[in-house]
């Protein structure tokens, strides 16, 4: 095929298709799953209803405005890759069309977050700004795990600092959503690590290689629970307990798989992100 796309990635797409192109590319299961993560935190956290709302578009913009900039960027060295299932290579949406979405959705988060006040927009932006570095330069270099650690940090410290008076999240929120964040990164780098060091991309998950991300991947993910479990009220106790054992077996069970599916670690990731906003909603602050 022929393009007079600017990035040079071959694609004609269809008007009927390029919706679901654009679907597609903007990584639908982690922008939904980040985005009930951050809605279910701002109900825990005692946010009215339009609040809550607010909430979950801004962060639903953010995280739009990230998968559709990776998938941009990122047209060159799929189509190399071969990866045909990418809605840019396969022709369902030109990148620059993924590049203006992209764009869109990062100028629409802007106002969203500020209906949550300066300072929690500030919170808001640093995090959608760290992914957006990650997918502009840091995601070849060593450091590429930092925009995850920032980025998910930033969620709770958003909807705490949207509250009345402003007050800073507890720590243990943060440090557990940037553990999260770092588990996820290196679940989520498994499935193409093979096509990355093939295209020099060389981040922290791929220098420690499939077996080095089996291994270690599971620990800031269990450690997540952890640490929620340690800020209940009264002390961990059977159910906190409980949790994390489950937490450690699903996300080393996840990394076990991950050596016949290699999206298993990532979605063990999500289910133990899942049963963290249990223990939110069973007694750990905002």
């Amino acid at each position: 095929m022929v393009s007079d796309d600017p990035s040079g990635v071959a694609a004609v797409p269809s008007p009927s298709g390029a919706a679901g192109g654009l679907l597609r590319a903007c990584h639908p299961l982690p922008t939904a799953a980040v985005t009930l993560l951050a809605t279910a935190l701002s109900v825990r956290a005692g946010r009215s209803g339009a609040g809550c709302a607010l909430v979950a578009g801004a962060v639903l913009a953010g995280q739009l405005s990230v998968g559709w900039c990776n998938d941009a960027v990122d047209a060159h060295r799929d189509a190399a890759a071969g990866r045909w299932r990418k809605p840019v290579v396969s022709g369902a949406v030109s990148a620059a069309t993924v590049r203006s979405a992209a764009v869109t959705a990062l100028a629409l988060c802007v106002p969203l977050s500020l209906a949550s006040g300066l300072w929690a927009t500030v919170a808001h932006l640093t995090g959608v700004g760290a992914a957006w570095a990650y997918n502009l330069r840091l995601k070849a270099g060593a450091w590429s795990w930092l925009p995850y650690a920032v980025g998910f940090g930033c969620l709770p410290a958003f909807v705490a600092l949207g509250l009345p008076g402003h007050p800073g999240p507890r720590w243990q929120l943060v440090a557990a959503a940037a553990l999260l964040g770092v588990g996820a990164h290196l679940a989520n780098v498994l499935p193409d690590i093979e096509d990355d060091l093939r295209a020099g991309v060389r981040g922290w998950p791929q220098r420690l290689g499939p077996a080095g991300i089996r291994l270690l991947g599971p620990v800031p993910v269990a450690a997540a629970s952890a640490l929620l479990v340690q800020a209940m009220p009264g002390g961990p106790g059977r159910y906190g307990a409980l949790t994390v054992a489950l937490a450690a077996l699903t996300a080393g069970g996840g990394a076990l798989l991950g050596r016949v599916r290699p999206r298993a670690p990532f979605l063990a990731t999500i289910a133990v992100a899942a049963a963290d906003v249990g223990l939110l909603f069973r007694g750990v602050g905002g």
